[in-house]
This record gives C-alpha cells, structure tokens and sequence, in this order.
C-alpha cells in the first residue's frame, strides 16, 4: 500500500479534535446507543444492520470517490474516533490513518476489531477482507461479540440480529455465490487487481491473471513487461472467458486491457472497492455485482 505521512495539518486536526472530544465530554452514546466508527462503509454497513437501533454507525470512508488507501482525516474523523467505543478497522496496510487516529485519541473499554489481525494477514497480504465470505462470516462473528461485551444487557438482542442477518440479509449475497459455483467452476477469468483474488476462489473460478500483476495495481506499482505481456497473450488468445475490472482503480495499463477484452468479444465485469451506491448495504451492492458477473460467465460460455 501507498505509505501515508501525517502533515503538519493533520496533527493540528487531530489535535483539535481530541480537545474538543475532551471538552464536550467524549460522550461514548448518544441516547443509550453505542457509538462505532468503521474506517470503512463495507465494514459499516454490516456492523449497522448487526447492532441495529442499539448502535450507531459512523463509517469514515463512504464516499466511492475516496481512495481508502491515501485518505487524509479531518477534524471530524477525529471528533468521531474520539467518542467510538468500537472502532472497526481494516488493517493489513490499507488504512494505516485510522490506526493513527486511534492513537492520537485513546479511550478507556474502547474495543479496536482490526479485521487484519482477526483473520491472520498481515502486512503485505491481500488486504481486500470483505471480498472474501469466509472472512465476512469472521467478522460478523466478532463485531457481535464485540457488541455483547460493550453492551451485555443487549446479548440476546444481537443474537437476533446475527440470526436475521446471517439468514435473511445474506440470504441473496449466499444464493448467488452458490449459483456461481454451480454454473461456473473451472470457468477461465481475468481480473485487474488483487480484489478479485479473494472471492475467485469462493466462486470457483480460475483466475489465469498473474498475481503479481493484481498486487501492482492494488499497491500502486508498476507491473512488470513479463505479466503485462502474458496477459496480452491471454486476451488476444481469449484464454480468459470473463474480465473483471474495478472501476476505481483504473491506471492506463488497466484500462488498455479492458478495453482490448472489450474489443476481444470478451464480457467485461464491473466491481467496485467501496460500496456503490454509497447509500447500498453490504449485500445489495455484492449481490448487485454477483448478478453482473453471472450474466457475463453466461454471456461467455452459453450456460
């Protein structure tokens, strides 16, 4: 990931904000609700619909105009951070801001979930969690438990919503993934970055782009001659059925490609890094995704 440094402005910021936290009180709820940050709004969105009207969900990163990777925080973010009693982070190099907003602004009971260290990735692995289901599940299981220590008179309530969640809000996001698995295993894809590399293998798909490839794009790097070309070769070959492209990371090198597939005859699939619309839940906007993927791998191979 890009490394981030902390301007003089910021400091004064974040300064600012914890002042003004220490000034009104660093209230921790407002109206009995507990307070939560998410450094980002996928992760948001599942910890509102999991604590419902006994939280209160303020993701930093909901805008699908931000970059999560360089954002810079304000005054607000810090005034926010400051009164959080759970404080929901990606980690793994992608939000390294919003371990420093922490520490700027420490908090008594406050429980960090840094998902990172809840699946075990450090540092220079995929740090793209909420495109794999598996860890999904993970952290569900740990913004619930997360919940009931902060708020133990509530355990049974978000127990309910766990089960509502699990079985009717993901209901949708679980079947297309199954309809995926079934129509299209073995299927050959393409994919312009490292997202993708997570939810390929839960869909059972074979993704022929190089890794080291999908790693540049995400990091910012650029990727060697020796990937450029095979993924040229895979293309004009049509060795891929299906190319994935996330729209909010689209370098020259990037775009050549789409469009290359495009002109190809091969089916070009949208993701997005953040939720799109910004306004979406967690499972409308994978299973938006999902829905257009299919259609694609349909497209392509007739089933």
């Amino acid at each position: 990931m890009k490394t981030l440094r902390i301007s003089f402005v910021l400091v004064l910021l974040l300064v600012a904000g914890i002042v003004w936290a220490a000034r009104s009180g660093s209230a921790s709820s407002t109206g009995g609700q507990l307070q939560v940050v998410a450094a980002e709004n996928f992760w948001g969105s599942i910890a509102s619909q999991l604590g419902g009207d006994r939280v209160r969900v303020t993701s930093v990163i909901a805008s699908p105009a931000t970059d999560p990777h360089d954002y810079e925080p304000t005054a607000g973010d810090a005034r926010t951070v400051a009164g959080a009693k759970l404080a929901i982070v990606n980690g793994i190099g992608y939000d390294p801001w919003a371990g420093k907003l922490l520490a700027a602004s420490p908090a008594k009971g406050r429980i960090v979930l840094t998902v990172g260290d809840l699946v075990g990735v450090k540092t220079g692995g995929n740090p793209h969690r909420w495109y794999s289901p598996p860890d999904v599940q993970k952290v569900i299981a740990a913004v619930v438990a997360s919940y009931k220590k902060l708020d133990p008179a509530d355990a049974a309530y978000f127990d309910r919503q766990k089960a509502a969640f699990e079985s009717k809000g993901l209901r949708a996001y679980k079947a297309e993934i199954a309809v995926i698995r079934r129509k299209y295993a073995g299927v050959p894809v393409g994919a312009s970055e490292s997202i993708f590399a997570l939810l390929a293998p839960a869909l059972r798909l074979d993704l022929l782009t190089p890794p080291s490839f999908l790693k540049a794009i995400s990091e910012g790097t650029e990727p060697t001659a020796s990937d450029k070309t095979a993924i040229d070769r895979q293309i004009a070959a049509r060795k891929i059925k299906v190319w994935i492209f996330n729209s909010q990371n689209s370098t020259p090198d990037v775009q050549r490609f789409t469009d290359k597939a495009r002109k190809a005859g091969i089916p070009v699939a949208t993701i997005t890094e953040t939720l799109v619309p910004a306004s979406a839940t967690f499972q409308q906007w994978q299973v938006g995704q999902l829905r257009a993927l299919a259609a694609a791998l349909g497209k392509a191979t007739g089933r």
